[in-house]
């Protein structure tokens, strides 16, 4: 059974090379478990969707929740699913720094990620503008 699992958290350090190390090990330990998803990032919050079987995505989220990395670590939003929506991703990565403001500014009331403020639906549909306007890079 394949899940969707959407959650915000703080990050501990925003640095180019912290986001790096995480992406570096999504990508290397991922494929393994057949998880796919996309990581967003700015303003020292993380924004990530994760898809996959409902086990290797549990465990995921679990370890995620104990990463010292994160802090105020949220589920947003769980779902059953039949397809995934980010499979071409073994973990694509957006930097709102480099995006369009009035893409977020569309989907909350500043022009800043804030998942803590809207719905996970609205993150959810946040995350597919993305992906539907080629924001989303590393497709490794």
């Amino acid at each position: 059974m394949l899940v969707r699992l959407l959650y915000a958290s703080r990050a501990v350090d925003c640095s180019p090379e912290a986001i790096d190390d995480i992406l570096i090990r999504s990508r290397h330990y991922n494929p393994a478990l057949g998880i796919t998803g996309i990581l967003c990032y700015g303003g020292g919050i993380f924004l990530q969707a994760i898809e996959g079987g409902r086990n290797p995505v549990s465990d995921l989220y679990g370890h995620i929740q104990k990463d010292v990395r994160h802090k105020e670590v949220v589920l947003l939003h769980y779902e059953e699913i039949t397809e995934r929506r980010f499979g071409g991703w073994t973990m694509g990565k957006v930097n709102l720094a480099k995006l369009n403001h009035s893409i977020l500014l569309k989907y909350s009331e500043t022009p800043e990620l804030d998942p803590y403020a809207v719905s996970g639906k609205v993150s959810l549909a946040l995350l597919e503008e993305l992906m539907a306007t080629a924001s989303i890079v590393g497709r490794a």
